[in-house]
């Protein structure tokens, strides 16, 4: 039996990245998927040409998620066009990093406005169809520096605890509807992203990890389904750090 059969999920930032495996592994486990991003390239058609491939309705919208009014006219437009809305997960955000003596005010709340204030504005608009239907998943995207911070990462630290502690508050305000609200901490994984970095980085990254290897998208994507399924139907209010066993 697929673990997520007949469920719809909301995915924002999914073109490429721990989104698109999220999407795609949603997918396989038979759900229907909305996802977002900015702009339709390369990675958003072909994403939807893979959910389609795998026999589930799939189907991308360019939205801002840090938007407020985008973001509520874009889950109306998802429960028209899939009928319901059963998991979300808050995935869209950014990084611009630099020491906080450099950072400038504009890099502090383009950072905080991306990856925080879309956690709340998606969350926001999709509270009124899951209490309706009285189920709900959402999972919140964060970090491992949302946990223990790092150095140049100030407003991208802030912005993932700050999901950590939304998590938490709605994992609480909605439990009695039967909506859950968790958290993904995911440590150093290989993305597009992270393999731009130099290699000496990488390599300094990988030995402080007690596995030795950066993690994949792949196994993130797993987290998020344990989370999204009902196999995790009495966790809530959780951050399951996915870091092999990396501290920071």
């Amino acid at each position: 039996m697929k673990l997520l059969e007949g469920k719809t999920a909301i995915i924002t930032g999914a073109a490429r990245g721990i989104g698109r495996a999220v999407a795609i592994n949603f997918a396989k486990n038979g759900a229907n998927v909305a996802f977002t991003d900015m702009r339709v390239d390369d990675n958003f058609v072909s994403l939807e040409k893979e959910l389609a491939d795998l026999g589930v309705k799939g189907k991308g919208y360019t939205s801002d998620a840090s938007n407020f009014q985008q973001s509520q006219e874009l889950v109306v437009k998802i429960v028209e066009d899939f009928g319901k809305v059963d998991i979300l997960i808050n995935n869209a955000g950014i990084t611009r990093d630099t020491l906080l003596m450099k950072m400038t005010e504009e890099q502090w709340d383009l950072v905080l406005t991306v990856n925080l204030k879309s956690a709340f504005n998606l969350t926001k608009a999709v509270i009124g169809p899951m209490m309706k239907q009285r189920f709900g998943s959402i999972v919140n995207m964060s970090s491992i520096v949302g946990v223990g911070g790092n150095a140049a990462q100030a407003n991208y630290s802030a912005s993932k605890a700050g999901m950590i502690g939304l998590t938490k508050s709605t994992a609480k305000e909605l439990g009695s509807r039967n909506i859950r609200c968790n958290a993904i901490a995911p440590g150093f994984i290989i993305t597009d992203m992270t393999a731009a970095l130099p290699e000496k980085v990488i390599e300094e990254w990988t030995k402080s990890i007690p596995m030795k290897r950066g993690g994949t998208a792949d196994e993130v994507a797993n987290t998020a389904l344990f989370l999204a399924s009902d196999l995790s139907s009495y966790v809530s209010g959780q951050v399951i750090q996915v870091t092999g066993a990396m501290l920071i």
